[in-house]
């Protein structure tokens, strides 16, 4: 990797962070993330393979969706030319990851309240796997923050991550890429249905991917309490409720967000985390905020970094 190459690098990942808060997610069944999705549920289906298969179809066709995906960014990343390369990375990395997206949806949510709890329902179905119907006002908040906090780590830091630490071997796009996929397989069949067998590599291999930058996000976000003066909460929250969320990454994100914001994320029957000290109508928007501030900090410290080392090497 040669100085120039990790400037543009970091110039790429500041571009597609100013590229995806202007234009957010385009709604259409071509995006490759739609596309793979496709490819997902026609090879998700545990009907298709007897059951001591789903294990091994699992692992097969994980890594088959992961290189179909990964494979066009690769190609781009190695053999565009430089003035292409400059033009459409940002593009191509905006496709791994969704902040402003992930803003809309939450918001959606929240409108969509305003015209009764049934409209709410109906709304936060698009961002959760959890039966809606019988949730409250509150509840379905809840829900909705609740994922907007996860996709934190899933939807834009771990991608960026990825993106910047591989970029030193110039496979920035690819490995991104990579965790998409990652990610969009185990949101479609990391559950513990009939998908079990079928969603075990999947499931294990987000978890793997996820848990660095999960560490990181939740480091960002203490950073911002200690800035807001909650940083107790956020710490003592942290400890007490991380591990209250079946897996090791979102909870631990989830608890220092609840705890810095002074909210309380409810799972119905599964877990409770923070205190709620405030309701969601009035926390909700430190959550946005909190989002907001651990994107451009991470995205300006993982670019900052590229061109610092571009700057050391030469």
């Amino acid at each position: 990797m040669v100085p120039t190459d990790l400037i543009l690098a970091g110039a790429v990942l500041l571009l597609a962070l100013f590229i995806d808060r202007l234009t957010g997610d385009p709604h259409s069944a071509l995006h490759p993330v739609a596309l793979i999705g496709r490819f997902i549920g026609w090879w998700g289906q545990p009907g298709r393979y007897p059951p001591w298969l789903q294990r091994a179809a699992g692992v097969l066709f994980w890594l088959i969706t992961a290189v179909l995906f990964a494979l066009p960014f690769y190609l781009f990343g190695k053999y565009a030319p430089l003035l292409v390369f400059l033009i459409g990375a940002p593009f191509f990395l905006k496709c791994c990851f969704a902040w402003r997206s992930l803003e809309e949806h939450t918001l959606g949510v929240a409108a969509a309240l305003e015209d009764g709890v049934g409209a709410g329902r109906e709304q936060v179905k698009m961002m959760v796997s959890r039966d809606t119907a019988a949730l409250d006002p509150e509840h379905i908040r809840s829900a909705a923050y609740e994922s907007m906090t996860e996709n934190l780590n899933d939807s834009i830091v771990a991608p960026l991550f990825y993106y910047a630490v591989f970029s030193l071997w110039a496979l920035g796009l690819a490995a991104a890429a990579v965790f998409r996929a990652a990610n969009t397989m185990d949101a479609m069949l990391g559950y513990k249905d009939e998908r079990i067998r079928l969603g075990w590599c999947p499931a294990r291999i987000d978890d793997v991917l996820g848990y660095i930058p999960a560490r990181i996000t939740t480091f960002y976000l203490l950073v911002w309490f200690a800035a807001q003066g909650t940083f107790r909460a956020a710490w003592r929250t942290l400890k007490s409720d991380g591990k209250k969320r079946p897996g090791f990454n979102g909870g631990i994100i989830m608890a220092a967000m609840a705890g810095g914001c002074g909210i309380r994320f409810e799972k119905p029957g599964v877990y409770t985390i923070g205190s709620g000290t405030r309701p969601l109508t009035e926390g909700g928007t430190d959550v946005l905020r909190a989002v907001r501030v651990v994107t451009i900090a991470f995205a300006a410290t993982a670019a900052g970094t590229l061109i610092l080392l571009a700057w050391l090497v030469q």
